[in-house]
């Protein structure tokens, strides 16, 4: 235990024996751990809270050695569907399979129906597979706000593959992109104007761009699509990494251009690490996570205190009625808590 960072030696005995005893369930794969440990770091009990830190700080030397790709795309085009062939077809390739689905939450109630399962019945029966559907409860990005310890848990428990499928509702996918390794988009054929359906934003971001639910590939519309999207893709900037984004078309309903998609996921990770970019990406989302933490530490501390949150209740009236402007205010408050 000398290993352990000093800030978790202030756990009480109860407590650390619950992490020390999750642990070693977790590395041996076991489902019902995973599931535990996942409820742990979605918790916001200050107690759980404390206990996942720990539990995460005890997991990294075991995490690092999956794959992880974020999933996006419109709405109605299949995302779970082609999910789960994709997800078959891995684990028939002998590859272990975790699925982290986000579910949109209400904006009033912040909750979700976490269907992602019921959407995916056959690879949910899946032993090589395991589906944790999550609400986003108004996370940026479309992702869970535990999303990347969840990452790191399924890494521990042996996990090949991780998919993160977000939203999809039009928010900025910048979260996802900064805790993937690889970044695909779905995308419709014949939905109207192709271009109009996207944010140029979101496309920039992708490493692979599926015409979904392409059941015949030569289908004119298919073709257009594909031509149309192809040539947009060559309009923008070269990536830092050295990668030219690929346009596929697919058919999860018929299990089409399920292996072409795979086999461009891994020229993309073989070039990635071959030029080393695979690990400065890795490192600059570590450090993108740091940061994002620290603000998020920063604020709960501000409100966990009765001073400052009696003072941020006082001036958001204030704000709100008009008698202070919100920079002005927001630079108030900066000086009161570090004059």
């Amino acid at each position: 235990m000398d290993s352990i960072n000093p800030q978790f030696r202030r756990f009480t005995k109860a407590q650390a024996v619950q992490a020390e005893k999750l642990l070693p369930l977790l590395l041996a794969g076991k489902r019902a751990a995973l599931s535990q440990a996942l409820t742990l770091v979605e918790s916001k009990l200050s107690a759980h809270r404390q206990e996942a830190e720990k539990l995460i700080h005890l997991a990294m030397p075991h995490t690092g050695k999956a794959l992880r790709i974020g999933i996006t795309g419109v709405p109605g085009v299949g995302k779970s569907t082609f999910i789960e062939a994709f997800g078959e077809y891995l684990t028939n390739q002998g590859m272990k399979l975790a699925v982290l689905a986000i579910d949109p939450s209400s904006s009033r109630t912040k909750g979700s129906i976490l269907g992602d399962k019921t959407r995916m019945e056959s690879l949910s029966q899946n032993e090589k597979a395991f589906i944790r559907p999550s609400p986003s409860a108004g996370s940026l990005g479309g992702v869970a706000r535990k999303t990347r310890e969840s990452i790191l848990l399924c890494e521990a428990a042996g996990y090949d593959i991780i998919l993160v499928e977000t939203v999809g509702v039009g928010q900025s996918e910048t979260t996802v992109k900064n805790m993937v390794d690889f970044f695909m988009l779905l995308m419709l054929a014949g939905a109207g104007d192709e271009l109009q359906g996207i944010k140029r934003g979101i496309m920039e971001m992708a490493d692979l761009l599926v015409i979904n639910k392409a059941d015949d590939p030569q289908d004119r519309q298919v073709r257009l699509a594909m031509g149309e999207y192809k040539r947009a893709l060559h309009l923008f900037p070269p990536n830092p990494n050295e990668w030219i984004p690929e346009v596929k078309s697919a058919s999860a309903l018929h299990n089409q251009g399920i292996e072409e998609v795979w086999e461009c996921i891994r020229k993309f990770e073989n070039q990635q690490k071959l030029k080393g970019y695979f690990e400065t990406n890795r490192k600059n989302q570590a450090l993108t996570w740091f940061q994002e933490a620290l603000g998020e530490m920063l604020l709960q501390r501000f409100h966990e205190n009765e001073r400052y949150e009696k003072l941020y209740e006082k001036t958001k009236q204030a704000v709100q009625q008009g008698e202070l402007e919100p920079n002005a205010a927001a630079q108030q408050i900066i000086q009161e808590v570090w004059p």
